[in-house]
């Protein structure tokens, strides 16, 4: 078992008090499985993401990657976490301004030491950014920004993919080719991805479909 989340819970504060998120979330995942989750807004899905990638720690409760327990990990360790094992696509795209699509791309692949020439290039081309190479983010669309997200953290062959409405900008068609190279990355290294998605076409091609409701997975 790579992922193991057990009776995780989330509460943020609130204008008239705490206002619970999670309340004692239980999910596990293997390398190698795809997973969607669902709800309505609000249901905790995108902080159920950033508590599995490090970006925010539960309440209370226990997340374990590979054995490790990470939830009492500092900021440092789980800077590290996402640098080695986690990708992790935003809603906002966080490219850096100063560097042009190539560079973004290659980014996070060279803080993880997984830089590979070949496969920057068959990500490049097939999700169209190829004219757009020496462009910076603010030169691109926002539907072109969110490819070149995708790509960067693709690059880096995590072996856990956080990805947090990753087609919501994209037609049909381009999102088709980014659910295509997220899968056939999950196929060729073995990794695990999990989708937070409204989009039911998305789920579908997920090996589980859950849905989050009153802070619990069902």
């Amino acid at each position: 078992m790579f992922l193991d989340i057990r009776g995780v819970t989330k509460t943020y504060p609130g204008a008239d008090g705490p206002v619970p998120v999670l309340a004692g979330v239980d999910l596990t995942m293997e390398l190698g499985q795809t997973l969607s989750l669902q709800g309505e807004s609000g249901s905790g899905k995108s902080t159920l993401l950033h508590l599995v990638g490090g970006l925010d720690r539960a309440d209370t409760g226990e997340i374990r990657m590979d054995g490790r327990d990470i939830t009492g990990l500092s900021e440092a360790g789980r800077a590290a976490l996402r640098r080695s094992d986690v990708g992790v696509i935003f809603q906002q795209f966080n490219l850096i301004p100063s560097l042009d699509v190539d560079d973004n791309i290659r980014f996070q692949a060279r803080l993880s030491g997984r830089e590979d020439a070949g496969r920057v290039v068959e990500l490049i081309e097939a999700l169209g950014l190829g004219p757009h190479r020496s462009k910076y983010p603010e030169q691109l669309s926002g539907g072109q920004q969110q490819r070149v997200a995708i790509a960067r953290t693709l690059a880096a062959a995590p072996r856990l993919i956080l990805a947090d409405e990753p087609t919501g900008n994209l037609d049909e068609a381009t999102a088709t080719t980014v659910l295509d190279e997220m899968l056939a990355l999950v196929t060729r290294t073995g990794a695990a991805l999990m989708v937070v998605t409204h989009s039911n076409t998305v789920a579908a091609r997920m090996d589980r479909q859950l849905h989050l409701s009153a802070g619990r997975l069902a």
